[in-house]
């Protein structure tokens, strides 16, 4: 809940300095020199870019959050069997050694989002953002490309989780 509450603060903050900048471009081309319309054009694709960027990854997070919902209500969520340090901080080589395991278990089910889903969640364990958004990423487009999120095959091909 936390983690939601922070979210929306942020993404409010975020829409009102999107308002206030884009406001300021419209006042420079209100002003209509040169200078100043092309100053203001450039000064409002910035909250383009970024109410752009704001609805990507807020789209992402609400499909990730279904996703994770589902296979929840399946019984499926991979299980916190990771050790800790004392400080609380998880251990790398159980890290590893967890994502190894989801790693051969998409690489034996590279169709079966929620196997991605679980990859994803291992590689976010071993501190690696970047894969794990594209694993999840790819559970993401698995699940809506097959019926109720079912084992079909998708069209598309095979992707193999050592190249996400």
């Amino acid at each position: 809940m936390r983690a939601k509450i922070t979210y929306l603060v942020t993404a409010a903050v975020l829409v009102f300095y999107f308002v206030l900048v884009g406001s300021r471009g419209v006042l420079l081309i209100e002003h209509g020199t040169l200078i100043t319309v092309t100053f203001g054009v450039a000064v409002l694709v910035l909250p383009a870019i970024g109410v752009w960027f704001l609805w990507k990854n807020t789209q992402f997070v609400r499909r990730a959050n279904a996703l994770a919902a589902e296979l929840d209500a399946e019984g499926g969520l991979p299980v916190d069997e990771l050790l800790r340090t004392p400080s609380g901080r998880i251990d790398r080589a159980s890290a590893d050694a967890v994502f190894e395991r989801r790693r051969e278990e998409t690489e034996d089910a590279p169709d079966d989002w929620r196997c991605w889903f679980r990859l994803a969640v291992a590689y976010q364990d071993a501190r690696d953002t970047p894969r794990a958004r594209k694993a999840m990423q790819r559970a993401i487009a698995l699940h809506r490309a097959t019926p109720s999120g079912d084992h079909a095959t998708p069209s598309g091909g095979h992707s193999s989780p050592s190249g996400v």
